[in-house]
């Protein structure tokens, strides 16, 4: 185990709980921190990726950013899991729906992630992996759901490694059951894996990739934080 702080977070051991809420925008983190967390205290602002830790009902938890795509939410979630000693990390994010039923403000809830990444292939796997979240927590958020009144979705996304594709073929995804499309939960459920330690993704539909409904600012602003109440409910 390497010493702490690390190449990219700026925290020492014990500075960061064992559960931590991560989004890729590092404003978001903060934002969380603000909303959510009694006492906060900054562990982290390396690269501009804040990172605080306070307590929620009494609950010591932490949140931080992980930036855009798997590299980089695998630099992060890596060392959060191999270096700080964290055991759960939920991520709270963005998708688009390529589901008819998935409108947006839904929220679609990770149980299992395709990629088109080649992430996997540092495992040397003799095979195709199948990432999936941890059962208990796929479960508390879909209670929690339907305790708040939240539409939402339980199944499989598209971790994708690009944003703007040539090529995307979303249909051929659609066909197979694919829930959405967001770039990063994939490696997070592949390094909770190799770690032994649990995750899960919680998105938010920001946009409707076959319809072309998308989301007013002022929607993004009330919905987005329903995926928050569903992450810290699971505290």
């Amino acid at each position: 185990m390497a010493t702490t702080p690390t190449p990219h977070i700026g925290a020492k051991f014990g500075e960061i709980a064992e559960t931590v809420i991560m989004a890729g925008d590092p404003l978001r983190a903060k934002f969380m921190a603000e909303k959510y967390l009694e006492n906060p205290v900054e562990f982290n602002h390396v690269r501009g990726m804040f990172g605080f830790t306070g307590t929620y009902h009494g609950k010591r938890v932490s949140v931080m950013g992980h930036g855009m795509g798997m590299p980089s939410i695998g630099i992060y979630t890596y060392e959060l899991y191999n270096f700080y000693g964290v055991k759960t990390i939920i991520r709270v994010g963005s998708a688009g729906s390529i589901n008819m039923d998935l409108h947006v403000g839904d929220i679609a809830i990770a149980m299992g992630a395709c990629t088109n990444s080649n992430y996997v292939n540092q495992y040397e796997l003799p095979g195709t992996y199948a990432p999936i979240a941890d059962f208990t927590l796929v479960r508390g958020a879909a209670e929690a759901c339907e305790r708040f009144g939240y539409n939402y979705m339980v199944g499989n996304v598209l971790s994708s490694d690009t944003f703007y594709s040539d090529n995307p073929q979303n249909d051929k995804w659609m066909k197979m059951g694919v829930l959405a499309v967001e770039m990063e939960i994939a490696a997070l459920y592949m390094n909770a894996a190799r770690a032994g330690k649990r995750a899960l993704g919680i998105c938010t539909i920001s946009d409707h990739i076959l319809t072309g409904e998308a989301t007013t600012a002022e929607e993004r602003q009330t919905t987005f934080t329903h995926m928050m109440d569903v992450a810290f409910s699971l505290l």
